[in-house]
């Protein structure tokens, strides 16, 4: 056994996603369980499925982020090859980025004229 200790790696990471307005926002793991929900009373008048609807797209978004945090917690702080953390389908930072901007081009439409190349 060698003298080399082993590091403290969390099993658990979360990230939050709000809305724009902050009226909404929804803190979820990396595997995708919701485990803080926060919400204005003025979202009750858009009706129950348009809350539903923003409450599974923050968590979406909170689900990327949180993965992407703990690939990056994986591979710095337990060294594990890119290989094994592409095969658990950890994301890199810059994926995460590109679906986050996906989900929100779908959420408003494309917010700029530019298309990518």
């Amino acid at each position: 056994m060698s003298g080399t200790p082993i590091p403290e790696v969390p099993n658990v990471e979360s990230a939050v996603s709000s809305n724009r307005s902050g009226t909404i926002s929804v803190r979820a793991t990396s595997m995708g369980l919701p485990i803080a929900l926060k919400f204005e009373r003025s979202e009750y008048q858009f009706g129950a499925q348009a809350l539903a609807d923003e409450i599974l797209r923050l968590t979406r978004r909170s689900t990327i982020a949180a993965a992407a945090r703990l690939r990056e917690v994986y591979s710095e702080q337990a060294q594990i090859p890119d290989e094994l953390l592409d095969k658990m389908n950890l994301p890199t930072r810059r994926q995460a980025v590109d679906e986050l901007d996906r989900i929100d081009d779908a959420d408003t439409g494309q917010t700029s004229w530019m298309r990518p190349l």
